[in-house]
């Protein structure tokens, strides 16, 4: 079923604000459910997660050239929050709480039944997942904690993990690739570098300012402190003393403000004036339980030669005075050098580009 371009339950979404020069920004699309992360499939189609309805939706190109999408279709129905997504070789993954499934994906429909690749992933607690293809072939899915600080039972939680997919379309070699990441909902990889980064949301309840929300040079292996240790070396009052011993945490390489919930990280490759690998997007969907409200934009992480790394907002308008507009979660970049941003108070993507 094809859908209208604007399917709006609500009222009308925010209209973003570009803030550097030479940028603009429109509502693309509103759903009829909630949206959170994007990828682009080989003919410019956007496809969405409807991660509370359960949903994948496909989003038409602008072909009339309206700045909107040109219709949206579900593709699948009836998953467990799907979140995370990823295209490779004809096959669509989705990262439900529980397990990852496939679909076979052809002339932007799914065919047949999903596969089940991954299965194990438990429930409850920080439930959205994301997978991810790495440049090395592996798979990875990051699983966010139970509960706000704890000692976790299962060895998947508050870690991101990794696995090839073999011949039978199964899951194999998984392994914990990093762990201590209370929540690190966006990960990506930086072009020309290979390295890998991801946003990690801290723990609540520390006061207004503490823990600094991070940015991870993710490395095989690498422990990053929850919940023994938070942000730059704040040791946890209960679980510091119990810390395995010999383990060297690893600390952030750029932080936020507190609580303001950065959910991707998404490096620029598209655009012709800036380097690949020298700037990443990063969207804070927005603080929930700070005296004075924090996040609700899109920064603009600037990757310095000399390894230094800054911020400064990029597009806002989410905000205004203590009133929540919209609430940002993913960044996307498509190939023709368009960014999509996902926001799940709204129901809305949103399309920034450069000005003609």
């Amino acid at each position: 079923m094809l859908l209208p371009a604007a399917t709006p339950l609500h009222a009308a979404p925010p209209q973003p604000k570009p803030a550097l020069p030479g940028w603009q920004a429109n509502v693309f699309a509103e759903l009829p459910g909630d949206v959170r992360l994007l990828v682009e499939d080989s003919s410019g189609a956007l496809i969405a997660s409807g991660y509370r309805d359960g949903v994948i939706w496909r989003l038409l190109p602008d072909a009339d050239g309206d700045g909107r999408t040109d219709g949206i279709r579900v593709l699948a129905k009836g998953l467990n929050l799907p979140h995370g997504l990823e295209l490779d070789d004809g096959w669509l993954y989705v990262a439900e709480e529980h397990r990852v499934v496939r679909f076979r994906y052809r002339d932007g429909k799914l065919t047949g039944a999903p596969q089940v690749v991954l299965t194990g992933m438990p429930r409850g607690g920080h439930v959205s997942r994301t997978i991810r293809k790495g440049p090395d072939g592996f798979f990875f899915v990051s699983i966010g904690s139970s509960c706000n600080i704890c000692m976790e039972k299962h060895p998947w939680r508050a870690a991101i993990i990794r696995f090839r997919v073999n011949d039978a379309g199964k899951a194999e070699n998984v392994e914990i690739y990093a762990k201590g990441l209370r929540n690190a909902v966006g990960f990506d990889w930086r072009p020309g570098t290979g390295e890998m980064y991801a946003v990690n949301a801290g723990s609540d309840w520390m006061g207004d300012d503490r823990p600094r929300e991070e940015v991870n040079r993710i490395v095989r292996g690498g422990h990053y402190g929850w919940p023994f240790v938070h942000e730059y070396g704040i040791r946890d009052p209960k679980f510091w003393r119990v810390r395995p011993k010999g383990v060297r945490f690893i600390e952030p390489v750029h932080t936020f403000t507190a609580h303001s919930t950065p959910l991707s990280i998404r490096f620029l490759r598209h655009q012709p004036d800036v380097k690949p690998g020298s700037v990443a997007l990063v969207a804070r969907r927005g603080s929930w339980n700070r005296t004075k409200k924090a996040g609700y934009d899109v920064r603009w992480v600037d990757f310095h030669a000399n390894g230094k790394i800054t911020d400064k907002p990029f597009l806002t308008g989410f905000l205004r005075g203590q009133t929540t507009l919209g609430r940002p979660v993913d960044v996307f970049e498509a190939r023709n050098g368009h960014i999509y941003i996902t926001d799940d108070h709204n129901n809305a993507i949103y399309r920034v580009l450069k000005k003609r």
